[in-house]
């Protein structure tokens, strides 16, 4: 059988061949590296790399980063990898041998400037959309591993549960769950982290704020497995809830279970954000779904934390099966602070299967 990598790298091989693209460059850089791992398999860590994916399935790989490099040396056996300290001259002068071909790029708008440059003797069309559908339609065998890392995000907010405690400070929780995560064999996990009350307007890296009783403490906790990721968002009380708080957060139950129902074949992102925001229009926060307190309403899961589709109001992507997304009616509330409720999904033929298997409730400790 093909392994996951090998069959990522077919379909990119008929994309190409059916677009008449010749010879593919895929960017990466230690922030987002979907598009250079899709093609290359390798997981970026620092610098930036660039994989030339050929027609054939052949695959170069150049890499600034020479601890990378000797890395994916290890890691990448099947690749051509490629030590390059001046990374866009590199690929440039090999562009520069195929310039009579049809070249693409993705995500072209990172790619280094130099290489886009009218004055080069190559041009490199944008392919970006064309790598996006690839990204955002899984694989059984990538939705498998998004469906194993989000068991492992339900269990590491269960481990969050257990380190906060009154006194505390944010960057000693998260240690602590990032230890439990490489425990279970998770080399890779996004994390933010709020605390606090009507002072606190979102989520950041975690300080050296100390946790207090009557607190609300959230988090979106996005672990990776083989390179996938799946995210959790959820919200605790350092004590006993308030009624107030108590009354906000039903507001986002509502507003997740409504965005969680609007998921299915045939619908828009945009439709999933409306629902959500619907939810809090009916109670007079539609200020609150704003991009002055919010950024989006969910987002695609998969090889990046934050990849597409946006779920926001004035996104058409549509959706289909085997698409894998969170959906986050993450805001501010202004009796409350800042309050997170979401769970990844994967779009079926029937629906949404939801893949976080944390209630969905104000959880309380002990202050």
């Amino acid at each position: 059988m093909k392994t996951l990598a090998q069959q990522r790298r077919q379909r990119l091989s008929e994309m190409m061949r059916g677009a008449g693209i010749t010879q593919l460059l895929l960017y990466g850089n230690a922030w987002q590296g979907d598009y250079l791992r899709y093609g290359s398999d390798f997981g970026i860590l620092e610098g930036h790399g660039i994989a030339l994916v050929s027609a054939a399935g052949e695959v170069d790989l150049f890499l600034d980063s020479a601890t990378d490099a000797e890395r994916a040396e290890v890691e990448a056996p099947d690749v051509r990898v490629h030590f390059a300290p001046n990374i866009a001259g590199a690929v440039g002068a090999r562009l520069e041998r195929m310039a009579n071909e049809r070249l693409a790029a993705a995500p072209r708008r990172f790619v280094p400037r130099w290489l886009v440059d009218p004055a080069r003797g190559f041009s490199l069309d944008d392919a970006t959309a064309l790598v996006d559908k690839l990204l955002m339609h899984k694989l059984q065998g990538e939705i498998a591993a998004v469906r194993t890392a989000a068991q492992i995000a339900d269990e590491a907010y269960g481990e969050f549960r257990r380190a906060v405690r009154p006194g505390r400070r944010q960057f000693e929780i998260v240690a602590d769950i990032e230890a439990h995560l490489r425990r279970r064999g998770c080399p890779d996990n996004f994390m933010i982290i709020g605390s606090g009350g009507k002072d606190i307007f979102g989520m950041t890296p975690p300080s050296e704020r100390r946790i207090a009783a009557g607190d609300l403490v959230t988090t979106e906790l996005t672990p990776a497995i083989g390179g996938y990721f799946a995210q959790i968002c959820r919200t605790l009380v350092v004590g006993k809830a308030t009624e107030a708080q108590r009354r906000a957060f039903a507001i986002f139950v509502e507003a997740l279970e409504a965005g969680i129902a609007a998921v299915r074949p045939g619908v828009r992102a945009a439709d999933v954000a409306k629902a959500e925001n619907e939810v809090f229009r009916k109670y007079g926060l539609g200020e609150y779904t704003t991009s002055q307190w919010t950024r989006v309403r969910g987002h695609g899961l998969g090889l990046f934390a934050d990849s597409k589709p946006h779920i926001l109001e004035d996104v058409d992507t549509m959706l289909i099966p085997g698409m894998t997304l969170i959906v986050h009616p993450n805001t501010y509330h202004p009796d409350a602070g800042y309050i997170v409720l979401g769970d990844a999904v994967v779009v079926t033929e029937q629906g949404a299967e939801v893949l976080c298997q944390t209630p969905r409730q104000l959880f309380e400790i002990a202050a």
